[in-house]
């Protein structure tokens, strides 16, 4: 492959990962409706344990840098924790 085809498929996955990012947002502000609803607190320390925890797993299993994966999930876990109190 060419440089420029490589930049191309480096900016499709790009997009994918935008559109898996706005996917997760979506469902994480209907938790954040359905939290509301049960009066259930913003934050869920178990939860957001079991994500890092599947994060690190999937890094192992696509053999990518679990820190590096797992960074990219607090981050996740914060921006969606974020607006859920804002939008309360």
């Amino acid at each position: 492959m060419t440089l420029d085809e490589l930049r191309e498929e480096i900016e499709s996955i790009d997009r994918e990962i935008v559109d898996l990012i706005a996917r997760r947002t979506y469902v994480a502000e209907t938790i954040a409706d359905v939290k509301d609803e049960q009066g259930l607190a913003t934050t869920d320390e178990s939860q957001e344990q079991a994500v890092m925890e599947r994060a690190g797993k999937n890094a192992a299993a696509f053999d990518v840098d679990d820190n590096l994966v797992k960074a990219i999930f607090r981050l996740l876990i914060e921006l969606n924790k974020v607006e859920q109190r804002e939008n309360r």
